[in-house]
């Protein structure tokens, strides 16, 4: 009897060890796994509503208390991108520049503490200008009019 309840209680020990040690909000869903042409795909229907896979929004790419290698690899796809989408805005692209502020909108959307960083490096990567310079009136407009949609359903 004895060694029955020693191996039953040994066995919970293990399943209440092992369900402390996973948690439900350190990962992205699979669809945010895309390259930065995966993030460009879908950012073509931008300032209408952006979804990866068809179903998964931007934003929901941030989660709390995320794994800092999976950040890692969603942060440089979404930079490139970003880096992609400037260089395009930079030669006169409206509709790249309202998908970098897109973007831009729903990644802030979605971020909080632990996406600091990456929020400053997709800010810096669409902002880039040769020059150091501001960025073009009608850049300001476009970028805007992103930023608004993607904040709002990215």
């Amino acid at each position: 009897m004895l060694r029955r309840s020693s191996v039953a209680l040994l066995a919970i020990a293990v399943l209440a060890i092992a369900g402390c040690g996973t948690k439900k909000n350190d990962l992205a869903p699979a669809a945010c796994l895309v390259t930065n042409d995966g993030y460009l795909r879908a950012l073509t229907r931008a300032p209408g509503e952006v979804r990866l896979a068809g179903t998964t929004p931007i934003s929901a790419c941030l989660v709390p208390e995320q794994e800092a290698g999976q950040l890692a690899n969603i942060g440089r796809e979404m930079i490139v991108a970003a880096s992609k989408l400037n260089l395009q805005a930079r030669n006169g692209s409206e509709p790249a520049t309202v998908q970098l502020g897109y973007l831009i909108g729903a990644v802030g959307n979605g971020a909080d503490a632990i996406h600091t960083d990456l929020v400053r490096r997709l800010n810096s990567a669409a902002r880039f200008s040769q020059t150091g310079g501001a960025q073009s009136a009608s850049f300001e407009r476009a970028f805007g009019r992103g930023y608004a949609a993607g904040h709002t359903s990215g």
